[in-house]
């Protein structure tokens, strides 16, 4: 059963494990889940994020200097798994994951609930020449990125590698945070979540507000993905009011 198919559009809220405290990421899934997100996206701190912008860059810098690391993030995944009831997906590099090797990195993933992993540096073909086997044998899917200027043939292609998750999809070729003006990619947005289905298509980067979502709306998306507006926000403590005001039960 695919975790992330649901009537209604989704919500997903985007921390960084050990920001902006080592042992904040339990506090952080709570007060998500409290305020009735569908999914939390868990980064795994690196000092190389390509695919993220300066927010998430800086808090990605402060929680590997308060001594987040994969260890650490497992535990404390696992010491809120019984609290946590919506889906964990872990987005990340492919460098720590190595280094923490490839197969322990699952076993603990599973351990810990995790319903998805997302690895940006990792291509599809990768997955499928030396991943498949995992994913299946742990029920952890990978979850892939496109953009509105990814080729029709390989968003197919990637809709069935990612039928157990979701598609990814980065509202344009940018890094998260960045302004984006999605009235213009509509209807782009509309023709690729009509050619993955049912694999659902949400939306991230560059999301800001209740209104971008509203923009975003069913017939363009299954869901949305916000990541850097909520780090700011936390940064000025204002995390719990964001969510208050971004998520209608």
């Amino acid at each position: 059963m695919n975790r992330f198919i649901k009537q209604k559009q989704q919500l997903g809220i985007f921390i960084t494990a050990g920001y902006p405290e080592l042992e904040s990421t339990e506090e952080q899934l709570r007060s998500i889940q409290d305020a009735g997100a569908d999914f939390i996206e868990v980064g795994m701190p690196f000092s190389d994020p390509m695919a993220d912008g300066p927010t998430i860059q800086k808090s990605s810098m402060i929680a590997l200097k308060n001594g987040m690391n994969l260890k650490i993030m497992f535990c404390q995944l696992m010491s809120a798994k019984n609290d946590i009831h919506i889906p964990i997906v872990l987005m990340g590099y492919f460098n720590p994951v190595l280094n923490y090797g490839i197969e322990n990195f699952f076993k603990d993933a599973q351990k810990s609930g995790v319903s998805g992993i997302i690895i940006p540096d990792l291509s599809p073909e990768i997955h499928q020449h030396y991943f498949a086997k995992l994913t299946d044998q742990f029920n952890i899917p990978l979850i892939h990125l496109i953009t509105p200027e990814t080729s029709n043939e390989r968003i197919l292609t990637i809709a069935e590698l990612s039928k157990n998750g979701f598609i990814y999809l980065v509202s344009s070729n940018a890094t998260t945070g960045s302004e984006q003006d999605f009235q213009l990619r509509k209807k782009r947005y509309m023709q690729i979540k009509n050619m993955c289905s049912p694999t659902p298509v949400f939306i991230g980067f560059g999301l800001k507000s209740k209104a971008d979502l509203e923009i975003l709306d069913h017939d363009t998306c299954d869901g949305h993905i916000i990541g850097s507006a909520y780090i700011q926000k936390i940064e000025n403590g204002q995390g719990k009011q964001f969510l208050k005001e971004l998520i209608i039960k």
